[in-house]
This record gives C-alpha cells, sequence and structure tokens, in this order.
C-alpha cells in the first residue's frame, strides 16, 4: 500500500512539473525573442533546465531545438543537469589559487566526494570554480549561495559549510 502512495505521490509531483512547465512556456508564445528570459524563469522554478522541457520549448515556439540548445548550453548560468539546493563556488584566481584555493575545492571533493561542475547525492550542495572573482586581497574566496567568505582556510571552509548541512 506505501509503495501505491509513494507511486501516487511522485506522479502528482511529474504533472505538478509538467503543468508550470507549460504555464511558463504558455506565457511567452509571442516573445520567443525573449527565450533566456524563459530559460531563467524555467532555472528559477527547477533550479535546472530539464532536458526534455527544451524540446517543449522548441516545439511550442516553433524555435530549432538547436538553438534552444545553445543557448541553454552557451550560458555558464544555466544547467541541464540537477543542481544543489546550496552552491558553493570557490576561486582559483591566481591570488587565491596561491593562497590555497585549489587546496579548498580538493577537501570539498574528500568531504563530500564532490568535483567541479557535480552535485552531491542528495542535491545538498554544487561545487563550482571560477577563474576570478574580483577580490583578490581577500583571498582565497569561497562564495555559497551569493555570500562571500574571505580569507578561507579549511577550518573555516568547515564551519561556513556545516551551516546549511
Amino acid at each position: 500500500m506505501d509503495s501505491e502512495l509513494d507511486f501516487a505521490t511522485i506522479q502528482a509531483v511529474i504533472e505538478n512539473s509538467s503543468t508550470k512547465v507549460e504555464a511558463l512556456i504558455e506565457s511567452y508564445l509571442d516573445k520567443k525573442e525573449q527565450l533566456i528570459s524563459l530559460l531563467q524563469d524555467i532555472q528559477s522554478e527547477f533550479n535546472y533546465i530539464p532536458g526534455d522541457t527544451l524540446v517543449k520549448i522548441s516545439q511550442k515556439l516553433d524555435i530549432p531545438l538547436s538553438q534552444v540548445f545553445s543557448v541553454a548550453t552557451f550560458f555558464q548560468s544555466f544547467s541541464l543537469k540537477p543542481r544543489g539546493r546550496h552552491t558553493i563556488t570557490v576561486c582559483l584566481g591566481t591570488a587565491c589559487h596561491v593562497r590555497g584555493g585549489q587546496r579548498l575545492v580538493d577537501k570539498i571533493g574528500r568531504d563530500y566526494n564532490l568535483k567541479p561542475g557535480e552535485t552531491t547525492q542528495d542535491e545538498r550542495f554544487t561545487l563550482e570554480t571560477a577563474n576570478c572573482l574580483g577580490c583578490c586581497a581577500l583571498g582565497p574566496v569561497v562564495v555559497v549561495d551569493g555570500k562571500y567568505e574571505s580569507q578561507v582556510s579549511p577550518d573555516k571552509l568547515d564551519k561556513v559549510l556545516k551551516k546549511y548541512e
């Protein structure tokens, strides 16, 4: 009986997600030139852009799938893979790198079994790296959900990430 309930719950979530996607696409039917805005809205809703959504956008807006895919993969802010609830960005610019930025990436990799561009299995964290975040004097810098942490040591990193667990 529990598995039937679980299946029904999962099916309801899928149908609800599909309805949300359809509604978002419908709101852009006469605004093909705002493809980026539509993709941003979908990314905001689901924290990534599901692959089947690209096909729906292409069909509904009569835009070649190759063009929709090109836009979705060109901008780094879009993701076609599920992302974590929290995004960790470690700066690996020259100043941060020489002050231990790569050691922080390695530590996150060991502690959370995570490589840059990947998401933890529980979808809590996504790890990204940046070539420079523009605050070189504060390095190494780690950004979690847009909040900058400066002069991050491995011990400070543990404290910072503990807040998001």
